[in-house]
């Protein structure tokens, strides 16, 4: 033994090196078949794959300019980043940005800028920006609400998400008076800190879902009753990741918390089904609506995908007949993508966003139907100016996902789909989400509703309005092609956005169904 040891302790580090990788190649050539590179280039044929697996990275940080990186480019996430710390956003030396490029954004300023008259809400907070409409007004619901800020937080939910990510996201549209919407994961401890809630199910109904996995009405009406902070519900139809396919949670991600919020087994793949029990058509979809709303006292609504437009068509038809149908409409586009998906579906199923709300919205104006609906958007519309043009098409409020996940420390590192994200918020990993400071990400977040709403104001006061749902569709252009170099919107997408009814930014200050958790006022 003695002697053995003599001999080990006398063989030099690089004895040891090349032992290992002797045992490696001898590894890759006798004993493995499932990679024919590191087969025939025994040890070497590994870098290849180690290269492949930070390629990513590598472009995203040395490769890659400023404007080329999808889906967020490194000038937007710049912004975000510095929005959310409330550092200098500026830039200097002009914009850097192809302003001839396809689909470029022009916001047409006027000639005097709108000035806020003496005692103007925005004198004393230059951010308030409450939505112009109320959701549920229409159809009558004993408990209309009406959006505190127009920029609010989009279906994600608890176990995609983690804990503290969900749980800084609250926190923090509670200090931004916004809303937060559940996603389809049921409604979890971490969504009640505070802030306005929209409760979202899909064709997994969790959180309401019977024994046998249908929708329960039993259950809906206990989550509400139980949970005043909950505002508004919203029936998921599709989305923009992967409309018309059924949601996926790995059963990694499942623990036995989110087991018990969702009604499913721990460790097991969860599979939301592509179509719902709960209807299988429209007239159907149309009674579920009535019935929540009748049960809860809440505005309803749905979000969807745009895609084919028969069956939005059996809607508003029948919404013109009966008088009802839901209070709002999400919008999501092709380009969302907090879901996991299968490229296919990521990058062909439904329409990019403003093609798919501009023909959803030019069928409900068509029926003069646009003023009962609070038109929500979702696809990449985080920033001021995109938000502009989204305002002009006639939306009403955005939700953003992957804008709030950078608000708290996403870094795009598109692997929310394995558990392994980087920054601790799409896993479910507890160390990693010790990484999240919740307080500070949660200042983060609301800081980042602000910015936006500052500057998207700014931008409304430059083009000569007081509140962004009076832009029209004759504010922005965009460039279409070379015989067309540009055009406004209304030329662009066949319609003109119908009048939003307002009054004034202060009127909406004295709304007694304004969200958020200002001092209540009585109109």
């Amino acid at each position: 033994m003695e002697a053995f040891l003599q001999v080990i302790s006398a063989i030099p580090w690089w004895g040891y090196v090349l032992g290992v990788l002797g045992l490696v190649a001898i590894r890759d050539v006798f004993f493995q078949r499932a990679h024919t590179i590191s087969h025939n280039f025994p040890v070497v044929g590994h870098l290849r794959y180690w290269m492949e697996s930070i390629g990513p990275e590598m472009r995203q940080y040395f490769v890659a300019n400023n404007r080329e990186e999808l889906p967020f480019n490194r000038i937007e996430r710049g912004w975000i980043y510095a929005s959310a710390k409330k550092e200098n956003n500026y830039e200097g030396f002009g914009t850097d940005r192809d302003i001839y490029a396809h689909h470029h954004i022009f916001i047409k300023n006027q000639m005097m800028a709108y000035k806020l008259p003496v005692g103007h809400p925005n004198l004393e907070d230059n951010c308030f920006l409450p939505c112009a409409k109320v959701m549920g007004a229409y159809n009558q619901r004993r408990k209309p609400y009406r959006p505190a800020s127009v920029i609010n937080i989009s279906a994600m939910s608890f176990g995609s998400l983690s804990a503290a990510a969900v749980e800084a996201m609250n926190k923090g549209v509670l200090k931004a008076n916004a809303y937060h919407n559940t996603g389809e994961g049921g409604l979890s401890p971490y969504h009640k800190q505070g802030g306005d809630v929209v409760f979202h199910f899909g064709t997994g109904y969790f959180g309401v879902r019977s024994k046998d996995g249908n929708f329960s009405m039993e259950k809906m009406e206990r989550l509400v009753a139980d949970n005043p902070c909950i505002k508004a519900i919203e029936i998921k139809l599709s989305q923009g990741a992967k409309p018309g396919k059924g949601g996926v949670l790995p059963g990694a991600k499942i623990t036995r918390e989110i087991a018990e919020i969702r009604g499913v087994e721990v460790g097991k793949d969860v599979l939301s089904p592509a179509t719902h029990k709960a209807f299988s058509n429209v007239p159907e979809l149309m009674q579920l609506i009535e019935d929540i709303a009748e049960k809860t006292g809440l505005p309803v609504g749905i979000k969807g995908a745009i895609g084919k437009l028969d069956q939005w068509e059996e809607l508003a038809d029948l919404m013109l007949k009966t008088g009802k149908g839901p209070d709002f409409i999400a919008v999501d586009g092709g380009e969302g993508g907090t879901g996991a998906a299968p490229p296919s579906f990521a990058d062909h199923v439904s329409l990019p966003w403003v093609y798919g709300f501009s023909s959803l919205y030019r069928l409900f104006k068509e029926r003069k139907l646009t003023e009962r609906i609070v038109f929500v958007g979702s696809g990449k519309l985080g920033f001021p100016a995109k938000a502009a043009m989204a305002f002009a098409m006639g939306i009403d409020c955005i939700n953003v996902a992957r804008e709030a996940m950078m608000s708290i420390g996403c870094i795009q590192a598109q692997i929310c789909h394995t558990n392994r994200c980087p920054a601790g918020i799409a896993t479910q990993s507890k160390w990693k989400q010790r990484g999240i400071d919740i307080p500070l990400k949660s200042a983060r977040l609301a800081q980042y509703f602000r910015t936006f709403r500052k500057e998207f104001l700014e931008i409304t006061h430059a083009a000569g309005y007081e509140h962004p749902c009076q832009f029209t569709m004759d504010d922005v252009q965009v460039n279409v092609d070379d015989i067309d170099l540009t055009k406004n919107l209304r030329s662009t997408y066949g319609y003109h956005k119908d009048p939003v009814p307002f009054e004034s930014i202060a009127r909406l200050q004295q709304c007694e169904y304004l969200g958020g958790h200002r001092s209540e006022k009585t109109a």
